[in-house]
Parts: structure tokens; sequence; C-alpha cells
């Protein structure tokens, strides 16, 4: 069994990344076993075709030394017809890497799929506890310990930050892989995502940064509240 410490889901390919790359690169660097799972292979993309973003991801996992890198086959533009079929595959990825941290797109955010996105993980979530649940795979039923979203397009009050700023340079790597998508060329559609727009997520993470006193955090919003045994002792970073 290829259990993970922490496993990341995204409705496409550059979700997670632009979420989260620099925790995630942070927790992997340290010896975690890290992965990251895109719903879809984002086939309606208004740049780039699927077989370069897939390319582009593999790049992005190398540079995060990630453990794992996961592509499941939902339709883009179709994760709000949730079919039980989807769901059952959701829940098999984590059934089978049995992680004790799972991390989906948070709202609001200006694209659908990523609010859908995060209504999946959620059910599968919960659908992966369930012994008598069946997801056409042996592996047995999982509890995961904690349930966590990150930011994408939007910018909303986090629940808690990681402190990141060691890892600025990484997160910038990470999301350059993705040029198809953050780099405008002759033959590109202009969308939000090609006007300085790594620039601009890497400001939302010195904004979290400062809020904290330190150079760069990334966001999250949980879904219960978190426990400090010792306010006396330490952080939670």
């Amino acid at each position: 069994m290829d259990q993970l410490d922490i496993l990341a889901f995204g409705a496409h390919p550059d979700d997670v990344e632009i979420g989260m790359a620099a925790t995630l690169a942070k927790y992997a660097s340290s010896g975690y076993r890290v992965g990251i799972c895109n719903l879809t292979k984002a086939e309606l993309s208004s740049n780039g075709t699927v077989e370069l973003r897939q390319a582009e991801a593999d790049q992005a996992a190398a540079e995060l030394g990630i453990s794992v890198r996961i592509q499941l086959d939902l339709p883009d533009r179709g994760l709000f017809l949730l079919q039980p079929e989807d769901l059952a595959k959701v829940t098999a990825v984590i059934r089978r890497y049995q992680p004790s941290h799972v991390f989906s797109p948070s709202g609001p955010d200006r694209h659908p799929d990523h609010i859908h996105a995060g209504n999946i993980i959620r059910e599968a979530v919960f659908n992966a506890g369930i012994f008598k649940y069946s997801c056409g795979e042996d592996n047995p039923s999982h509890k995961v310990k904690g349930v966590y979203s990150y930011f994408i397009n939007d910018v909303g009050q986090p629940d808690f930050v990681i402190d990141t700023t060691e890892w600025i340079e990484v997160k910038r790597k990470t999301l350059a892989a993705y040029k198809s998508q953050f780099v405008p060329s002759s033959y590109s559609v202009e969308t939000p995502l090609t006007a300085d727009y790594i620039e601009r997520v890497m400001a939302r993470d010195k904004l979290f940064g400062s809020e904290v006193g330190v150079g760069s955090a990334e966001g999250f919003k949980t879904m219960k509240p978190l426990v400090i045994s010792n306010l006396m002792e330490g952080t939670m970073s």
C-alpha cells in the first residue's frame, strides 16, 4: 500500500500548484510522502493540449519532489454532473493511498469546476470511511485525519497559514512549468491566467505571510476547528 501523508486534489493540472505548491515542497523535502491527484485532464482548456498539459504537470511534480502524481479522467466542466462511478474513482484513490491529510480547492472561486471539485472530495472522503461502500477495489475503508482547502483564483480569510518563505522560488519554478497556461504566446488565447498571473499568486502568498510576520505563506480553510493542546508551546507550522 502506497500510503501518503498528504494528498492534494485539484480539478485541473495546475490547481494544486497554484494553491499550495510551496507547502507540498516543504513537506516532501522533510521526508513526508506527498501526492497530487488531478480529477480532469483539462481537455477544455483555452490554451495548450491535453498531452502538453500532462507533460507540464509531470515537470511540476518533479520540481516539487512529490512521491506520486495521479491523473483521473473525470469530464472537464462536467464535475457538477457527479455520477456514482466518478465518485467511486475518487474514493478509490483515497482508499488506495490512505492519506492522513487531504486538501481540495476552496470557494469562492470564479471557476465553477474548482468549487465542484471541493464538493466531490468531501463526498469521497466521507465514502472512503464507510466500511460497506464499494468502489470496485479491494482496498480497505479509510478515515482521513484532516480535510483542508486551499485558494486558487480568489482570496478569502484563511483559517490558518503555513510559512513557506523558504520555498518561494520552488513554487515559482513549479508554476513556470505550466507555460501553456501562464506564458503568453503568439498563438495563445488571452485568459485571466496569461496576464502576470504567477506574480499575482506570489503577491497573495506574501500578503498571507505579512499577516503573521513571515516572508510568504499559503492559506487554508478547515472543516473543523484546529486544536492547540498548549498555547504556550510552539506553532502549528
